[in-house]
């Protein structure tokens, strides 16, 4: 060893002791006079600029030093972890969480391993994001907010617009997504993933999947075989709506789907109040691109049940491709396909961007085909496996059936990236336990005629749009059951071998694209979505019922909205004074085959011959997909109009109560957080009182112990009826009381 090599350890060494003992104005002049003997010894630099970040918390100009110190390890050797470490930890105390993010994340690329660098990598983001938010809350105005909800069948996603982007909204759990799940306990309402947790024992009272019920008639055909497999209790009403009946602590009660899927949005809605610090009212909306009028007027309803004003309705893979735009860039020309194949719903939607302006050139799906039909695949081939094996009967047990959906869930999670996955459940039925074997084979085998749905939907839009699979520039995957390779493969094979974008986060795209859209709403844009522009189309054609209740069609499908479209009519017998005009949606030629969506009366037209009057019936689409209809005598100016209401749907009255009493409900919530948090108290005060009684001389213990146990006594009999305001004031008079005899 030279000389100066070892002075410089000598130096080290004692900068080391010094630095231990935080002696840090020593530990630097120890290692400055170790580099003066060794000027490229990068531990030297690194040990300085440790000794540098921890002076700086006394001395801001220290983190200059520290700074320059990190960077000189780096310049040294720019494969070495520690020396990214110490830049990070510097940059990090600096307060610029910013460049310590960076740095980390740099520094994790080189060294994965380094402990140090993975765990000041999270606190950086944690703070960053604290930081963010904090200047977000000075800069948000309240009244101008507006949400971004994906309102999915299994999952639903919240995000808000900000200066720089999207923030997709982590709920109370740290999820960011929350389970479309509610379940009626004892009297509470549970919603998201705590409803789910309970789902096995609760099963009759846990609602899940009713947004495939949403705005449709009990009879159909979707809906009818929904309801057969749902273990909790769904009847049709006086007008042939689904309704859920629940048995709360004995009292029988009776959801819309709409109320249920209030439910989750409200969940949503605090969410994102928690996140943001303020009350939200305005929410963006996402429904499958399939979805008829029905279905969106019935989610605006559930909206409107939350608390929350209903700024837009958009389809999921319009949201989607908005969301790669803003993440691809939108410059150019191009064609893109969506494919958004989730829990519940199927939507394939072709989009051309241009210049940032978002064109859906034909869109088209399935609003009963997702991963919850895959799931009843396997259970159903597990119950004929169970059958065979003589293992019990399981098919009208609801926590049976429960538990085995949520293995064959997990079994369909595993095989994405599996060939075989185990699927095991004790004691499923009668004390018997359940094990088998499931392989990618046979699960791709049990959903055959489902995946091949979704093939021959794609080819349809294909064709409504115009296009061949050549004239596909990209095509995007979203919903998690795009996960499943024989979908990706298929799909792959169809567009002769291309490679599908997977760049989207798939259980976040629609929320995101939602967040934008909701940004866009509020005014809040920046460079990115400057030029933005979204037009979107209608799923389903519109028209009127005609002479042998055939369908005239107003609006043809995939025609671009908003828009007003008008078609003249005229009277099928002489002297007719009044016409009816029965509106639908649909592809058939009979009325009878579509959706029927209203009827009104126009009254005071020309009183002629048949043929003569010319009626001018006119359909407004708006933005979200809302129809209204308004028909006028071109020579009297006789008119009438309507907003379309469906019998599906609930009423206007109905919708007012709902709200009623979801702030009802939300009051009552609030009183059982506030009554649990008294009883936690009076307990407490209790407690700490017979505590305090053991160390007090025997006169003064008694009258401590008896007041005690007066309270007690109190509680045992009044607790389970008492407000949270009485037992608040009970326990305050305890302590009162207590501090009275010191």
């Amino acid at each position: 060893m030279s000389d100066n090599s070892a002075k410089a350890l000598h130096a080290k060494e004692k900068g080391n002791k010094a630095f231990k003992q935080r002696n840090h104005n020593l530990a630097v002049k120890c290692f400055t006079e170790a580099i003066s003997f060794d000027a490229d010894n990068k531990v030297l630099y690194s040990n300085r600029a440790a000794a540098y970040t921890a002076l700086a918390k006394n001395d801001p100009a220290n983190f200059d030093l520290a700074v320059a110190d990190a960077n000189k390890c780096i310049e040294l050797d720019a494969s070495w972890g520690k020396g990214y470490a110490r830049l990070g930890a510097a940059l990090f105390q600096k307060g610029d969480y910013e460049g310590a993010v960076k740095t980390y994340a740099t520094g994790l690329g080189v060294d994965p391993s380094n402990t140090n660098i993975t765990t000041g990598l999270q606190a950086a983001q944690k703070k960053m994001s604290a930081k963010k938010a904090k200047e977000e809350k000075k800069t948000f105005k309240p009244e101008d907010t507006i949400i971004g909800i994906d309102l999915g069948t299994t999952y639903s996603c919240v995000g808000v617009w900000k200066e720089d982007g999207v923030e997709i909204i982590a709920n109370s759990l740290g999820d960011r997504t929350t389970p479309s799940w509610v379940s009626f306990l004892e009297g509470d309402r549970l919603v998201g993933q705590a409803a789910k947790n309970v789902a096995a024992s609760n099963a009759k009272n846990t609602v899940f999947d009713i947004k495939r019920c949403i705005g449709q008639l009990a009879t159909d055909e979707g809906v009818s075989k929904d309801i057969e497999r749902f273990p909790f209790k769904v009847q049709a009403d006086g007008n042939n709506r689904p309704v859920v009946h629940i048995d709360n602590a004995g009292t029988v009660e009776t959801f819309l789907p709409e109320q249920i899927s209030a439910l989750v949005l409200a969940e949503l809605k605090k969410t994102a109040e928690e996140y943001l610090g303020f009350p939200v009212n305005k929410a963006v909306i996402t429904v499958p691109a399939y979805f008829n009028d029905a279905q969106r007027q019935a989610t605006k309803a559930a909206g409107k049940i939350a608390g929350l004003e209903v700024k837009r309705i958009i389809n999921e893979p319009t949201a989607a491709a908005l969301s790669y735009g803003l993440d691809q860039g939108s410059d150019g020309n191009s064609n893109i396909l969506i494919f958004d194949l989730g829990g519940g719903t199927f939507d394939v939607s072709i989009l051309s961007i241009a210049d940032g302006v978002f064109e859906v050139k034909a869109t088209g799906g399935d609003t009963h085909l997702g991963g919850e039909d895959f799931d009843n695949a396997i259970v159903d081939h597990l119950i004929k496996e169970i059958e065979r094996k003589k293992l019990g009967d399981i098919r009208d047990n609801t926590r049976a059936v429960r538990r085995l959906k949520a293995a064959a869930e997990r079994a369909k999670r595993t095989l994405s990236n599996a060939n075989v996955a185990e699927i095991e459940v004790e004691s499923l039925i009668d004390g018997n336990d359940f094990n088998t074997k499931l392989t990618r084979a046979k699960f791709e085998s049990l959903n055959s005629a489902f995946f091949a749905r979704t093939i021959e939907t794609v080819t349809k839009v294909l064709k409504d749009a115009k296009l061949k699979a050549a004239d596909i520039n990209e095509i995007v995957l979203v919903g998690g059951s795009t996960r499943i390779p024989k979908i990706q493969t298929d799909l792959s094979n169809l567009f002769d071998g291309k490679e599908l974008c997977k760049t989207l986060n798939p259980d976040e795209a629609v929320a995101y694209g939602a967040a934008v859209q909701a940004g866009i709403l509020s005014g809040r844009r920046n460079a990115q979505t400057a030029d933005m522009l979204l037009m979107d189309v209608t799923p389903l054609s519109l028209g009127i019922e005609t002479t042998g209740r055939v369908m005239s069609t107003v609006i043809p499908r995939n025609t671009p909205i908003p828009c007003v479209k008008q078609s003249t009519y005229t009277t099928e017998q002489d002297y007719q004074t009044e016409v009816d005009i029965a509106i639908y949606e649909g592809e058939r030629m009979k009325t009878e085959h579509n959706n029927h969506l209203g009827t009104f009366t126009i009254s005071g037209i020309e009183r002629a011959k048949r043929g003569e009057p010319q009626i001018e019936v006119s359909f407004e689409l708006n933005a979200d997909g809302i129809l209204k209809v308004k028909a006028r005598d071109a020579k009297t100016g006789a008119e009438n109009h309507i907003q379309i209401e469906n019998k599906q749907t609930a009423s206007q009255d109905e919708i007012e109560r709902m709200v009623a009493e979801a702030k009802r409900f939300k009051k009552e919530d609030k009183e059982r957080i506030n009554k649990v948090d008294a009883l936690n108290k009076i307990e407490r005060v209790i407690y700490e009182v017979l505590e305090a009684s053991k160390n007090q001389d025997s006169k003064l213990a008694d009258v401590l112990e008896q007041s005690a146990m007066d309270t007690q006594d109190w509680l045992d009999e009044h607790g389970d009826s008492a407000t949270s305001h009485e037992l608040t004031k009970r326990a305050n008079e305890l302590q009162r009381r207590i501090q009275s005899r010191k």
